[in-house]
């Protein structure tokens, strides 16, 4: 039985598998350079319109609704890991900020949340 504190308990489902977290993130990065693409002329030549269109999209969409469209089609969520909900938009763009630097992202836990999630006390888990 998980722990009242683990993010299992307080959301109440399976945590998602790196697959899942990994298909989302190739989504939302390849939905954030069409967005960037029609922003500047060459995105070889600026490539930083692209991440912070990333960066602002997945701020907004996880903080206030949970997910972004990358989440949505691996059918997981970002939730808190307080009570299950939203993160709101404070923890979720340190959440995207940190991810954007990749290294909190790949440095896990034993319940597999990187850095980037424990910073923002969030958790990804697979949607019913």
């Amino acid at each position: 039985m998980a722990s009242p504190s683990s993010p299992q308990a307080a959301a109440g489902t399976q945590p998602a598998s790196f697959g899942r977290r990994f298909g989302a993130l190739l989504v939302d990065w390849a939905v954030a350079t069409v967005i960037a693409s029609l922003l500047v002329d060459d995105l070889r030549a600026n490539p930083w319109p692209q991440l912070g269109v990333f960066v602002l999209a997945h701020a907004f969409f996880v903080g206030l609704f949970g997910q972004t469209l990358g989440m949505a089609v691996a059918r997981i969520r970002c939730v808190s890991i307080v009570d299950g909900g939203a993160v709101g938009l404070p923890r979720a763009i340190v959440r995207a900020l940190l991810l954007a630097l990749v290294i909190p992202a790949v440095i896990n836990d034993g319940d597999g949340r990187g850095l980037h999630d424990r910073a923002a006390r969030s958790v990804m888990v697979q949607r019913a």
